[in-house]
């Protein structure tokens, strides 16, 4: 049996998706062209995300669309604000199987290149040429809590209160849902008492390297699971290097990555 492709998207992953998607209902008079089916043009937007390739160039053989019906989609899907939703529902379930662990969340930056358009900037670690900056935070294990884009000029520590803030409120059993993580991890790039003390007000505790420290100090062994879950991220292809100029998009593809990195490991909790 022939491995499915990772834009194929199975019955259980669209019973998440088609509930979250907005219903367009088809005039009486005047229809036009029949809407391409949702779920093949979804698949295409996966497509795209994972190959890298322009919207222009999508195939039209393997039957997903076009490349402007796919991206106005997205456009559409990204007002109604599906992929937070998503990502949302996909937290609950992980919660639901026991698989989320807010004892210690993790934070870092990434640098990735990026052509014009908001929320760039000069990088310094790239010569000075334009670029973006994802900012992660996850829980203990990897999981992708929320994500941030910002210009690639933009310090880290900026990001760590919008980051513990955009983490939505995960239901998944009986009780409040949980938001907040017991922990934050941080490198020397998070070295402020200013920020410190703004973690501290939303009722978690920052355990942040200090500069001047040495290496090795010990935050390393749990902090990996950030930079773990980056590197699953941006084997997204069209994640690696900015190429829209509509920040929203960008932004979309950002949390469809988290989204389907979850999906993942809520097969691997229930053993599918």
């Amino acid at each position: 049996m022939a491995r499915p492709k990772p834009w194929e998207v199975d019955d259980k992953l669209w019973a998440v998706i088609e509930p979250l998607l907005p219903k367009v209902e088809r005039r009486s008079r005047h229809p036009g062209r029949k809407r391409h089916p949702d779920r093949l043009v979804f698949q295409g937007i996966l497509f795209v995300l994972h190959t890298g390739i322009a919207w222009e160039h999508l195939p039209q053989e393997i039957g997903f669309g076009s490349g402007m019906t796919c991206w106005r989609r997205l456009a559409e899907w990204t007002e109604a604000g599906v992929w937070p939703r998503l990502h949302e529902a996909l937290l609950a379930k992980l919660r639901g199987a026991n698989a989320l662990d807010f004892s210690r969340a993790a934070v870092d930056g990434s640098h990735i290149r990026a052509l014009r358009g908001a929320k760039t900037g000069r990088s310094p670690v790239d010569r000075g040429r334009t670029g973006s900056k994802h900012h992660l935070i996850t829980d203990a294990t990897g999981i992708p809590l929320a994500v941030t884009l910002t210009g690639g000029n933009r310090n880290d520590i900026t990001q760590m209160i919008p980051l513990l803030q955009a983490v939505p409120p995960v239901r998944g059993k009986r009780g409040r849902p949980r938001r907040r993580p017991d922990v934050v991890l941080g490198d020397r790039g998070y070295n402020h008492d200013k920020y410190r003390r703004l973690v501290w007000d939303l009722g978690v505790k920052p355990l942040i390297a200090r500069r001047g420290t040495e290496h090795g100090s010990g935050l390393g062994t749990q902090r990996w699971v950030v930079e773990c879950a980056f590197a699953h991220l941006h084997w997204f292809r069209r994640l690696r290097i900015r190429w829209e100029i509509r920040d929203d998009i960008h932004e979309a593809f950002l949390t469809l990555g988290c989204a389907l990195i979850c999906w993942r490991r809520l097969r691997t909790a229930r053993g599918l």
